[in-house]
């Protein structure tokens, strides 16, 4: 299992804008159930990309600010961060090849 570093407001510009690798941020909150059911996948492709990848998580609960910047509307909702801006996304659930393939494109 990977471990994927939990954001808050403060550390969202240093974890993921200024990242020097691309960043996975799945965009959550306790009560999403679909939420429930991809974390443990994000968690697993957090470490097969180890190095390769950063994946964070943020509870939209606790950054309404930042969640509203990038309009995520629906969750889960994982966007991908490249050179600090938005590369790529995925809302709503889906199965670990399917994420592993979006990843695999934006590592390119």
């Amino acid at each position: 299992m990977g471990v994927a570093v939990e954001l808050t407001e403060d550390t969202f510009e240093a974890e993921v804008l200024k990242s020097e690798v691309p960043v996975l941020v799945d965009f959550w909150a306790e009560w999403c159930g679909p939420c429930k059911m991809i974390g443990p996948i994000v968690e697993k492709l957090a470490g097969t990309y180890a190095g390769r990848l950063k994946v964070c998580k943020a509870n939209v609960d606790h950054l309404q600010s930042v969640a509203a910047r990038y309009q995520v509307m629906s969750i889960p909702n994982l966007l991908f961060f490249k050179e600090g801006a938005v590369a790529n996304q995925v809302v709503g659930y889906v199965p670990e090849d399917q994420l592993a393939s979006k990843i695999d494109s934006v590592l390119g």
